[in-house]
């Protein structure tokens, strides 16, 4: 028999506008100074956003920071410590931000000579502003939830694994805690969670729930 939730999942995603912030850094020191002052929507736009882009790509750091203070500054080891950054382990832009403040603060005390040196390009601050999109799919058992994923876009699994931690404050995302608390399968929700958006894309993603998903249809 099939396990009907009390509360069914609906599959969300979210479109994304990006604007051109006024602030540019030029320098490492200057990168340190604005990390402080931008807005939390740029934070948002060079990290977790960042994060759905890099999917797309064959080369680079996860993060613009760290992509900038490789190509533009020459400085590995920086980048390296940003890129070491994970997005997972926040639940608010404010700590995420301490954080990488903290990362260039630290670099600069040790290199201040690299600090001071211009950049071969500047870094321009974007900001990413979300608008969400509830879609007409909802998901009432983990049948349905399977279907409902095959069929998801990249932003909606982006939007349901990733930036979920920021709306829920929780380390964890929507498709696990929905199938914890409506449907009461904690130990696919631990697997779903223990999955590396680092070490998978998007689309990798997706075939790795469905997959874990799997035993448990054919109970």
């Amino acid at each position: 028999m099939i396990q009907e939730a009390a509360q069914p999942f609906q599959f969300t995603s979210a479109v994304t506008v990006t604007r051109i912030c006024p602030e540019k850094a030029t320098t490492l020191q200057e990168l340190h100074a604005l990390l402080s002052q931008v807005s939390d929507a740029s934070i948002f736009h060079h990290t977790f956003q960042s994060l759905e882009a890099f999917h797309y790509l064959t080369e680079g750091f996860v993060n613009d920071f760290a992509q900038w203070a490789l190509a533009a500054c020459n400085e590995h080891p920086l980048a390296e410590r940003l890129a070491a950054v994970d997005v997972r382990d926040f639940v608010s832009l404010s700590a995420l931000r301490a954080r990488l403040v903290q990362v260039v603060g630290d670099y600069a005390r040790e290199n201040p000579g690299a600090c001071e040196r211009s950049g071969f390009e500047p870094f321009y601050f974007h900001e990413t502003v979300s608008v969400t999109i509830p879609s007409e799919v909802w998901a009432r058992n983990l049948r349905e939830f399977v279907s409902g994923l095959e069929s998801a876009s990249h932003s909606s699994i982006h939007f349901h694994f990733l930036t979920s931690r920021l709306r829920l404050h929780l380390v964890s995302n929507d498709f696990s805690l929905w199938l914890h608390t409506s449907l009461d399968l904690s130990e696919l929700a631990e697997q779903i969670e223990r999955i590396d958006i680092y070490a998978n894309t998007l689309e990798g993603v997706r075939g790795r729930i469905i997959g874990l998903a799997q035993p448990w249809l054919e109970e």
